[in-house]
């Protein structure tokens, strides 16, 4: 009766060694598709074409590289156990959203590099628990608009990277709080200059580039060539209204149509995008991706022969059954 038990304990033994493989299967040494230095803590993912981050990456790791891959989205909980990085790059990815919340535990980042992504907007506070942040790239992303506030805990960022998105105006007081900031890139928006708006901006720009900042004087308004830091209240009079800001219907429309034959009720263009947000529709913040553990040739590798040794050993079990 030794055979059945040794068929067993050759199923415990192979279940076992295929899980531990699955579990740690970021570092190609364990037959991941990553990099891995234990002495540098350092994790490059760079140029293997995922579509999802991998699982088990270090919790000691300081420098993550998942840039060139083809990321379009994060869950929320990307990065959760991560606090020891300082460095993070997911730049030249396919990346259309960010959660709220995605880098709330990375708070000894140095360096987050986003850019060449093709993010549209910035969910409210995404920054917020970066206070460590020194470095941050946003470039050549097409960005419409930034958050109210959404740089304001970054007190110790002394570059921002700006550029080549389709910025027309900043909020407010949006880089009041950069107190320790040495460099902004801002050149290739289409800053409009025609609006209100863009005054703060080139308030700040004017006071900047008198104390040093560089890159302060490359800003340029979409129209006519002219440095937004010269732009003048006279020249900047108009009240900023932006085609689809809003998903409401004006009112005057709503009551024009109630009292009208359905006949000549007009057909209204609303893009899809907003006509799901008004029936309060949303997106997903993570679309689900092929399974993490299984993200080399290896582990499908691994899963095959995982199960043609049980198959093995279940027949082996029955074999010696028959004879008992």
């Amino acid at each position: 009766m030794m055979g059945p038990v040794l068929a067993a304990c050759l199923l415990i033994i192979l279940s076992t060694a295929w899980i531990s493989q699955a579990n740690g299967a970021t570092c190609k040494k364990d037959g991941g598709v990553c990099t891995c230095n234990d002495q540098t803590k350092n994790v490059d993912c760079s140029y293997k074409e995922l579509t999802a981050i991998p699982s088990n990456i270090p919790t000691d790791t300081d420098r993550l590289v998942l840039q060139g891959n083809k990321l379009s989205s994060l869950p929320h909980t990307a990065f959760h156990g991560l606090s020891s990085l300082t460095y993070l790059s997911l730049f030249n990815n396919k990346l259309q959203t960010l959660p709220a919340g995605v880098f709330d535990e990375l708070k000894n980042l140095e360096n987050l590099r986003i850019q060449q992504n093709q993010l549209k907007s910035l969910p409210p506070k995404i920054f917020d628990k970066l206070t460590k942040l020194t470095l941050l790239y946003l470039e050549y992303n097409k960005l419409q608009s930034l958050p109210h506030g959404v740089f304001d805990k970054l007190t110790n960022l002394k570059e921002l990277w700006l550029q080549s998105n389709q910025l027309r105006s900043v909020p407010d007081k949006a880089f009041d709080k950069l107190s320790k900031l040495e460099k902004i890139f801002l050149t290739g928006n289409p800053w409009d200059c025609t609006c209100n708006d863009i005054l703060y901006m080139a308030k700040w720009l004017k006071k900047k580039q008198d104390e040093g900042l560089g890159g302060v004087d490359t800003a340029g308004c979409e129209e006519g060539g002219k440095a937004v830091l010269e732009i003048t209240e006279e020249e900047a009079a108009e009240d900023c209204v932006y085609p689809n800001t809003t998903t409401a219907i004006p009112t005057t429309i709503i009551t024009t149509l109630a009292s009208s034959n359905d006949d000549d009720i007009p057909e209204l263009p609303v893009p899809q995008e907003n006509f799901q947000k008004f029936l309060g529709y949303q997106e997903p913040d993570h679309l689900p991706t092929q399974p993490q553990c299984l993200m080399s040739i290896s582990g499908y590798l691994g899963l095959m022969m995982f199960f043609v040794l049980i198959s093995a050993a279940i027949l082996y079990v029955i074999h010696f059954l028959k004879k008992a």
